[in-house]
């Protein structure tokens, strides 16, 4: 669906993302996961990541979408998505579908499951982007190998202002890449504490500086679905590229809050004291107009947050 009046009405695509009728998978497209605008050079495109794992473009403000071949008809993609498996409760996932600010043709887009990848060329052609980041679900391969693909990426993101610096929240820890250095990752969520660990959904970036990025650690034990570990919820910050964490915890709950916060529901502002702001799975709102020093409830009793977005005018 898609409103051009500010929400006051809605009306249905007309050609909404779907796989190739009579495609050898006989894929069919469950519900869209995730909308990401196009470069900014390019007025009007969008790309929507679906599940099963999809990858689509439309050229015309969402009205018309198209599959893109190069991805979705990749001759590894089954592999990489091992075989269409359901790895989430309700269906493997596209997200994090990232466009370069400095090159419109350099895409980036996370699988869960199946990795993370990235295309120079507009999608046409696509890369695994994995070395470095763990797959403690997966067999130990021998002499230090590493599996090319089949991780759990969580969140993904590019810093608008240095492209070449990335943030992950994988399923197995938390990560930074320079690819202005090399296409490896580093775990730097090894810098939270050890009673914490660096499990989680989330990642949110501070706006300017690409050494300032915010994470929402959760329990990494085996008991799902993961809360905050003790019932004591708090974000964690680096303003130094992941080399040290702050604990913020100020003006939330100190105990009791069994917390689960997912990928889509930590967000930040553009103001010159950067906004933070969680939703969480039990209908609580919280923010904080001081880069995470101090937190207030914003709005709570609300259903299952999904995602938090922040919309900001002059």
């Amino acid at each position: 669906m898609r409103s051009l009046d500010g929400g006051a009405n809605w009306t249905q695509v007309t050609t909404p993302p779907a796989f190739d009728k009579g495609e050898p998978r006989a894929r069919a497209v469950d519900h869209v996961f995730w909308l990401t605008p196009g470069h900014a050079t390019q007025p009007g495109v969008w790309y929507a990541g679906t599940s099963p794992q999809g990858l689509f473009r439309s050229e015309d403000g969402g009205d018309t979408w198209h599959p893109i071949v190069g991805f979705n008809d990749h001759p590894k993609q089954s592999d990489w998505v091992q075989g269409d498996k359901d790895q989430t409760p309700d269906g493997g996932k596209t997200h994090s579908i990232s466009v370069c600010p400095r090159d419109a043709n350099r895409l980036y887009l996370g699988l869960s499951g199946g990795g993370f990848f990235t295309s120079g060329d507009a999608g046409a052609t696509w890369d695994p982007l994995n070395a470095g980041v763990a797959m403690d679900f997966a067999p130990a391969l021998p002499d230090g190998q590493e599996y090319p693909y089949g991780h759990d990426p969580h969140c993904v993101s590019v810093h608008p202002q240095n492209p070449d610096r990335l943030w992950r929240q994988d399923h197995c820890g938390f990560y930074r890449l320079d690819r202005n250095v090399g296409d490896r990752w580093v775990r730097v969520g090894k810098n939270l504490p050890a009673e914490v660990g660096d499990i989680g959904f989330p990642v949110a970036l501070h706006p300017r500086d690409p050494d300032s990025a915010w994470v929402f650690p959760m329990d990494s034990s085996s008991v799902w679905p993961r809360t905050s570990p003790g019932g004591k919820p708090a974000v964690y910050r680096t303003r130094d590229a992941g080399h040290s964490f702050e604990r913020l915890a100020g003006g939330l709950p100190a105990q009791q809050a069994w917390w689960t916060v997912k990928r889509q529901c930590l967000a930040t502002d553009t103001q010159a004291s950067v906004g933070v702001y969680f939703g969480t799975t039990s209908g609580e709102l919280w923010g904080s107009p001081d880069e995470g020093d101090n937190f207030a409830r914003i709005a709570g009793d609300l259903p299952h947050i999904y995602a938090v977005t922040v919309s900001e005018t002059a």
